[in-house]
C-alpha cells in the first residue's frame, strides 16, 4: 500500500523484484505484507511511511500486495496480514506479525540499524 512521505515514497515490490529490491540490499529493508481487504493494514502502511521519512537512507521499507505477489508471501510463510519482516544482508532478522503501534515498530526497527 504505497503512501506519499515527505522523504519519498514506500517502494512496492513484486515477485520479480523482490530479490533485487530486498536480498541485494545495502541496508536494511523492512517488508510490509499487505493486502486491500486487510483494514489492519492501512494503518500499519501510515506508521510505516512515517517511520520511512524518519529513517531516512539508514533504512529501507517497501512492500508487497500478497494478492499480487503470492510467491514471496508463500516463500517466507506469510499466514497473517499485516506481517513485517526485517531483512539484513538477504536474511530476515525480524518479524512482527498483525497491527502494532508506531512507537513499537520504531524501537523493533532501531535494533536491526546497526546490524
Amino acid at each position: 500500500m504505497p503512501q506519499d512521505t515527505a522523504a519519498g515514497r514506500l517502494t512496492a515490490v513484486t515477485d520479480a523484484t523482490f530479490a533485487d529490491t530486498v536480498l541485494a540490499a545495502d541496508r536494511p529493508v523492512v517488508v510490509d505484507f499487505w493486502a486491500d481487504w486487510c483494514p489492519p493494514c492501512v494503518g500499519t502502511s501510515r506508521h510505516l511511511a512515517e517511520l520511512a521519512g524518519e529513517f531516512g537512507d539508514r533504512l529501507r521499507v517497501v512492500t508487497v500486495d500478497t494478492d499480487a505477489n503470492p510467491a514471496t508471501a508463500r516463500t517466507y510463510g506469510v499466514m497473517s496480514l499485516p506481517t513485517l519482516l526485517v531483512f539484513v544482508g538477504g536474511e530476515v532478522v525480524g518479524s512482527i506479525v498483525g497491527a502494532r503501534p508506531k512507537n513499537h515498530l520504531r524501537l523493533a526497527f532501531i535494533r536491526h540499524l546497526d546490524s
